[in-house]
């Protein structure tokens, strides 16, 4: 039987530390792709998906903090992992990259150990994402919860499309209802209009993402398509009474005690 290896792309302009690293990747089971110019990694990409993407920040040319902005374009890469390998330890130049949605910082020089222990947990954390949301909406299973519970159904087509702005028409076409009627059993199961019904799914999504491990707050707002960092904030705060940041420290908190 096969066994699946994660696919990593690595853009690593030193060659002396690229092969380093591409041959720690390699002893470790990981199938590695690895390129010294980002450009060319950016054309590999457009006709590939890996696992996880590992870019050194100062490159000639495009720079990993463009290299990541470019590869994000696209929107099937904001579930793919990046980890930013750097030098540069200025805070201002880090905590844009974790605006931007970086998943994960390497500080030159790094230990092996740690290297491999930020890509296993940074793989670990999308393969629990997935195993926990990775439903299917056209399953046998889900056809019968449709038939059964409107709430369920209704859940699992917004989970569906959990990372886009919701079309009113396609989903309640998918329930085979029309639009009023669908607002108006919202409003009778739960006493929420349809917006705040589906503001506050969104907002549990988020919060079971941080409970899952997820700590980087843009990609939050990416996986619940919120559209704009300041208005999942705002949306988060008003549902819980607490900050996306506050939320994210008391759940580390609790789990440190654990």
């Amino acid at each position: 039987m096969k066994i699946y290896k994660r696919k990593i792309v690595l853009i690593e302009d030193d060659k002396a530390l690229g092969n380093s690293i591409l041959e720690l990747l390699l002893f470790n089971n990981f199938e590695v792709t690895w390129f010294d110019d980002s450009i060319k990694a950016l054309d590999y990409l457009s006709q590939n998906f890996p696992d996880l993407i590992i870019s050194d920040l100062m490159m000639p040319g495009m720079n990993g903090e463009d290299l990541y902005l470019n590869i994000r374009k696209n929107k099937k890469f904001t579930v793919v992992p990046f980890i930013i390998i750097t030098a540069n330890i200025d805070d201002e130049v880090k905590l844009r990259q974790l605006e931007h949605g970086v998943n994960d910082y390497i500080m030159k020089p790094f230990q092996i150990k740690e290297l491999i222990l930020k890509v296993n947990n940074v793989l670990e954390l999308r393969k629990n994402i997935e195993k926990n949301f990775g439903i299917d909406p056209f399953s046998k299973v889900t056809i019968k919860l449709s038939e059964k519970d409107f709430l369920t159904s209704l859940n699992e087509a917004l989970l569906k499309d959990i990372k886009v702005r919701p079309n009113l028409d396609e989903l309640s076409k998918s329930l085979f209802i029309s639009k009023s009627t669908l607002d108006k059993r919202i409003r009778k199961l739960t006493n929420k209009n349809i917006s705040q019904y589906i503001r506050e799914f969104k907002i549990q999504y988020a919060m079971k993402l941080i409970d899952l491990g997820e700590r980087n707050i843009q990609f939050l707002v990416d996986q619940t398509g919120f559209g704009s960092f300041s208005y999942f904030s705002t949306s988060f705060k008003s549902y819980l009474n607490i900050s996306p940041r506050d939320y994210i420290k008391s759940v580390q908190s609790s789990q440190i005690e654990e």
